[in-house]
């Protein structure tokens, strides 16, 4: 008998691949689990973003801001650039409006002519308030949360629409 067929070494060899096997499916499987079983970061909610100053505002004109927002869903931290419609409705009220149209999603823009919000896309128009005044609309335009610090606006996080399955 040969040194390589003796029992003993069988069993070692064996053995030792058994290991090696078990230590790679250890270092593929726990990196899996983890990520399976760790809880992910939870969506941000409630973040509130500088979007403006009163001072940049007129009364009852309407201004569109452009902000920068960091959201975090899961395990993904995304930094993006979003818009609003700010109205300085009275002297200590501002309204902050999402730049879509409530019926499909398209921009819509203010004429000042007639001193309304007006799509583009179907003719719907809103009032300064956010209000439908015309067209296949079906709700007011998306309003953000705003709160005031001193001359600073601050904007939130645009709730769910009512109705929507969130």
């Amino acid at each position: 008998m040969t040194a390589l067929e003796s029992p003993r070494r069988r069993r070692f060899l064996v053995r030792a691949i058994q290991f090696m096997g078990a230590c790679l499916t250890a270092g593929l499987a726990l990196p899996a689990l983890a990520y399976l079983f760790a809880p992910g970061r939870r969506p941000s909610t409630g973040a509130w973003v500088e979007a403006g100053t009163l001072t940049q505002l007129r009364l009852r004109v309407p201004e569109e801001v452009m902000f920068r927002r960091t959201r975090v869903d899961g395990w993904k931290i995304v930094n993006e650039k979003a818009a609003a419609w700010l109205v300085r409705l009275d002297q200590n009220e501002v309204a902050a409006f999402s730049p879509q149209c409530t019926h499909l999603g398209c921009a819509y823009h203010y004429n000042s002519g007639i001193g309304e919000f007006v799509c583009p896309c179907h003719s719907s128009n809103f009032s300064l308030d956010g209000q439908v005044l015309t067209g296949p609309a079906p709700r007011p335009l998306d309003r953000y949360p705003v709160r005031l610090e001193g001359d600073r606006i601050l904007i939130g996080e645009l709730p769910p629409p009512p109705g929507s399955a969130i």
